[in-house]
């Protein structure tokens, strides 16, 4: 096809010459032709031509048609476990990076199987301060059913609401740590009150930790970020794979005008599960503590200086004492660059991986000092009131 392209770009630069030419000879000779010549502005217009593209789009096509195939079977597969939240509660705020807005619209969630009772995840800014009276929960197939206990985690933003309910389809979960920047997703929720609306993109960043939430109290932050279209109304939605698998719950977005401009976020579902498993099994979530103080200012400089080529692991600038990192022999100075094999990429993030950790597991943490690397098992143990330490 690039030589007949080629052939057929030469032949419309000589009909082009032709016209010219002839109408400079009907011009000398003072008689006025008219000169029908098809422009080639849209596509053409040959027949033969025409047929050839047509097969080239057909072929072309069948490649499209198979994604579309496999994001209509996810739509089909998960669209029943999505449900749609409102809860009466006044002044409910979206979650937007740089600011937290009042919206009108409730939330999303999805139907799960956990610790032996049928639960729906969403967000606690979705009902948060709401009783179980005052939450409504509409199924893909127009049933409306209330919860019968809310649990809530503010330094997630994680809910978990248990059901009592039957025939309902719940929704398989995936693995948030195989997630890579690039694979495709859906998004599932109910964005401006549209419930049961789908989105498609795909997982733009990771480890997002650092968002402004607004006045909320969403500490400890690992977001997905992803380009699927998120509105307010899709919190608490599913983010869903291409297995059709659950691996992250819509939070937030990053927006200067309070609507979906590419960037959004979603819990990853490891993370999620960590929270509400413990909320569902004991009530309340009890967090880890390693017993450290992080610099976080230390900068690709100070990185630099300490004998690293790239800005990664966090320095530590005070050990609590009689503290797991204490007994471990951690000291001021020491640079922890790895926890349990994985790379520390700031202080935000051991901050996270410690408070995302089993009370009671014992860690292995690798640590630059004085130019040495040399591996230290702290044993971690619950952590205190004061959540600023990892």
């Amino acid at each position: 096809m690039i030589r007949k392209n080629i052939v057929w770009n030469f032949i419309g630069f000589a009909v082009a010459l032709t016209v010219v030419v002839c109408q400079a000879r009907a011009q000398e000779t003072g008689r006025v032709r008219t000169i029908t010549v098809a422009v080639d502005r849209y596509g053409p217009v040959d027949q033969q031509i025409r047929a050839e593209l047509q097969q080239q789009l057909a072929d072309t096509v069948k490649i499209l048609q198979a994604q579309a195939n496999a994001t209509r079977l996810i739509a089909k597969l998960i669209g029943p476990a999505v449900v749609h939240i409102e809860a009466e509660v006044l002044g409910r705020r979206a979650l937007q990076h740089g600011a937290a807005r009042p919206v009108e619209e409730a939330g999303s969630g999805i139907i799960v199987k956990l610790a032996g009772k049928t639960c729906v995840f969403t967000n606690r800014h979705v009902v948060a301060g709401a009783s179980p009276d005052n939450v409504r929960i509409s199924l893909a197939d127009g049933r409306i059913i209330q919860p019968s206990k809310i649990w809530s985690d503010p330094e997630t933003d994680v809910a978990v609401m248990e059901v009592s309910v039957e025939d309902v389809v719940a929704a398989p979960l995936g693995n948030s740590d195989e997630v890579e920047i690039g694979d495709f997703v859906l998004a599932f929720g109910s964005p401006f009150g549209l419930s049961h609306s789908v989105t498609f993109g795909i997982i733009s960043g990771k480890g997002r930790r650092d968002l402004d939430l607004g006045d909320s109290n969403v500490r400890l932050q690992d977001f997905l970020q992803t380009d699927a279209a998120i509105n307010p109304g899709n919190s608490g939605g599913p983010l869903v794979n291409l297995n059709g698998e659950v691996i992250g719950i819509n939070t937030a977005i990053a927006s200067s005008s309070g609507g979906n401009e590419g960037v959004g976020f979603a819990i990853p579902i490891n993370t999620f599960l960590f929270t509400a498993k413990q909320l569902v099994e004991k009530g309340a979530v009890t967090r880890a503590f390693l017993g450290v103080t992080l610099d976080a200012r230390f900068d690709y400089q100070a990185a630099q200086q300490a004998g690293l080529q790239q800005l990664v692991g966090t320095r530590v600038v005070t050990v609590t004492p009689d503290s797991p990192a204490a007994k471990a022999g951690l000291r001021p100075g020491d640079i922890i660059l790895r926890m349990d094999g994985k790379l520390i990429e700031n202080d935000a993030h051991l901050i996270t991986l410690v408070n995302m950790s089993e009370v009671g597991k014992e860690v292995t943490l690798q640590v630059l000092r004085d130019g040495h690397i040399l591996d230290v098992k702290a044993v971690l143990v619950a952590r205190p009131q004061s959540p600023t330490q990892g």
